[in-house]
């Protein structure tokens, strides 16, 4: 499923709630099926900088796909990354590194985090990211 794809099968979950208690009820429901990260990766270098939480990521190459497990010790925060990982993971790294995520806006999150949450958000996306361009960088 290409990403853009994933972006709209989120945005149309998303409307199917009528406020956000239960949209974070959505996503603490998402990061409970998130599949963890191996334990042996759950070191500071898979540390997501700049996260209130902690937000572990680990990334690796099956096939021509970047896939990516993680875990945080905060439940909307493993929410979050949840979605990310959902949108992203299974996909080849120039097409992540090309990714708009455009239905973090159409389905109001950021405005819907505290600032620190919003600006782990934004950090979460860029060290996705930069696994993607860590990973193209080899391919070329």
């Amino acid at each position: 499923m290409k990403i853009a794809d994933i972006q709209e099968e989120i945005q149309e979950e998303f409307e199917l709630f009528d406020d956000w208690t239960q949209r974070y009820e959505h996503m603490i429901d998402l990061g409970r099926s998130l599949p963890l990260i191996d334990a042996k990766f759950k070191l500071d270098d898979n540390l997501i900088k700049g996260c209130q939480s902690k937000v572990w990521v680990h990334a690796e190459m099956e096939d021509d796909k970047l896939v990516f497990t993680a875990d945080s010790d905060a439940i909307i925060t493993k929410g979050i990354i949840a979605i990310l990982i959902r949108v992203l993971s299974h996909q080849k790294p120039q097409d992540i590194i090309d990714a708009e995520m455009e239905f973090i806006d159409k389905i109001g999150l950021k405005e819907h985090l505290s600032p620190t949450r919003a600006n782990g958000l934004v950090n979460m996306i860029k060290q996705l990211k930069l696994y993607a361009i860590a990973y193209q960088t080899q391919l070329n």
